[in-house]
């Protein structure tokens, strides 16, 4: 009999699979090698057990107590910590599948939650993935092994925008289901009522979580520099607007600038981090702040 059932992984889904993978390690490995003192090495580990020293081995590691009671020059050894569970959290609302300039905010956090996750099972974090919309997700467990890659990766590549922004119906389960304290990591546009998204991050912070926030807006939503006049459509309830840009752009801005102090000032308050990024930017900036955001839970 033949077989009719699709093909899961075809030739082409495969390829493009390959270059995400690609993508979020050279943005790594590339992040690293620019670091002058990398955060990376050394922040967290923790001792494990004395071996004899050899000579070349760095004398910053000699036991030297051990030295002064015994004459016996032994090295410390070190293991690095796997006490770190991070989940990213990533939304997938219609409005992620704007972009003005070739690349979309659900591309961009799609490559931003890769390149994280590379980066922390490059340091044995564990890290889970929970990509929402619409009061519903799609969730991975958290795994601290480098073959967990894939299928975070395979998810991020089957990602597609759709649906509304629901902050309160999407994440509050997930913050139920969260028991064991961790970082929670949230890639988003944020374009919902600020009380929901205010809501969600409490919920995160009063179950111990860590929070950190990574608000991703396309440029022109930041500085609305569109000329001609034009009808604007909201891309999750089709609601329609014809304006004349230079009429509106300073009142926009004006709004714009308040609505992110608003969620900014409120991170600050419940100590969770806040990190605006718009889709003509590098990554850097975000995994630094992953980077410090983990050396303070450690």
């Amino acid at each position: 009999m033949s077989e009719t059932r699709p093909r899961l992984l075809d030739p082409h889904f495969v390829s493009k699979l390959a270059r995400l993978d690609l993508t979020a390690r050279l943005v790594v490995e590339g992040f690293l090698t620019g670091l002058h003192r990398s955060p990376y090495h050394g922040f967290s580990v923790e001792f494990a057990e004395h071996r004899q020293y050899m000579p070349g081995d760095p004398l910053r590691h000699l036991d030297w107590k051990v030295l002064a009671k015994s004459d016996r020059k032994y090295i410390k050894q070190y293991e690095e910590e796997t006490n770190l569970r991070a989940m990213l959290l990533v939304d997938t609302s219609a409005s992620m599948g704007y972009g003005s300039h070739g690349i979309t905010k659900l591309d961009y956090a799609r490559q931003l939650a890769a390149a994280l996750a590379y980066l922390m099972l490059r340091q044995n974090d564990a890290v889970g993935m929970f990509a929402f919309a619409s009061g519903q997700g799609e969730q991975i467990p958290p795994r601290s092994t480098m073959g967990h890659v894939r299928p975070l990766l395979l998810l991020l590549e089957r990602l597609t925008p759709g649906g509304t922004t629901n902050f309160a119906s999407s994440l509050h389960s997930l913050a139920e289901r969260m028991t064991r304290r961790g970082l929670v990591v949230i890639l988003s546009d944020l374009l919902d009522e600020p009380d929901r998204i205010e809501q969600a991050i409490h919920h995160f912070r009063h179950r111990k979580h860590e929070v950190l926030v990574f608000h991703v807006l396309d440029p022109q939503e930041v500085s609305f520099n569109f000329e001609r006049e034009a009808v604007y459509v909201d891309m999750e309830s089709g609601a329609r607007v014809t304006t004349r840009p230079r009429e509106l752009r300073s009142d926009y801005r004006a709004r714009v600038g308040e609505w992110r102090d608003r969620i900014r000032q409120y991170c600050i308050e419940k100590n969770a981090g806040y990190v605006p990024v718009t889709t003509d930017q590098p990554y850097d900036r975000a995994l630094l702040e992953y980077l410090s955001k983990r050396a303070r839970l450690l």
